[in-house]
This record gives C-alpha cells, sequence and structure tokens, in this order.
C-alpha cells in the first residue's frame, strides 16, 4: 500500500509564489519518478512537472522559468517551487508517484489527493 499525500496549496495572488509538496509512503521498493500534474475545471489533467529517479527534469512550455520541481529521495518527497503565478495557473495540483513495490515488479502509478492552488488576478 503506497500513500502519496500533497500540501501547500493555497490562494494567492499574481505574481506570488507558493511551494507544494508531496510525500509517498509505504513498502516502496523504488520510485522511477515523481511527477506534479494539474486540472483546471472543464479541463483534462496535465503534466505540470516530472522528476526521474536520475535527476532529470521536464516541464510544461507553460511554467519553464517559473516552476521548479525538486526531490529528496531519502524522503520520497517531492516538491514544486512556483513562482509568478498566474491566474491560469489555478486548478487543483496531483502528485503522481511511479513506483515499484517489490524487486522486478512492474512499475505502478499512485496519486495523491490533490491540493488546490488558486490565483487571484
Amino acid at each position: 500500500q503506497v500513500q502519496v499525500v500533497e500540501s501547500g496549496g493555497g490562494l494567492v495572488q499574481a505574481g506570488g509564489s507558493l511551494r507544494l509538496s508531496c510525500a509517498a509512503s509505504g513498502s516502496i521498493f523504488s520510485i522511477n519518478a515523481m511527477d506534479w500534474y494539474r486540472q483546471a475545471p472543464g479541463k483534462q489533467r496535465e503534466l505540470v512537472a516530472l522528476k526521474l529517479n536520475g535527476g532529470s527534469t521536464r516541464y510544461a512550455d507553460s511554467v519553464k522559468g517559473r516552476f521548479t520541481i525538486s526531490r529528496d529521495n531519502a524522503k520520497n518527497t517531492v516538491y514544486l517551487q512556483m513562482n509568478s503565478l498566474k491566474p491560469e495557473d489555478t486548478g487543483i495540483y496531483y502528485c503522481n508517484v511511479l513506483a515499484q513495490l517489490l524487486v522486478g515488479a512492474s512499475v505502478r502509478s499512485y496519486w495523491g489527493q490533490g491540493t488546490q492552488v488558486t490565483v487571484s488576478s
């Protein structure tokens, strides 16, 4: 059983900053990647930032230069530093964990409940 818990969301004015955290817990053999997604009302969930276990990162074009993803492997925690926030960044931010529970097992996806981010104009 894997639990994924996000925190750090809130209401900020445009141009402000927020730092989201996501912690994975449980009997995890390895985590291959920890990602951040977001979903605005009426829209599909989209990938915001990706952090692979090797350290490489990828960002959605809309957040490049403003968001930074970082990861503490020892704590199974990933962070999303969001600066220069815009109203269009508003949405529910979800943490996704790609993990193996056993040696040689398949990689599975685990989702958190999400944390609300609201950016006012």
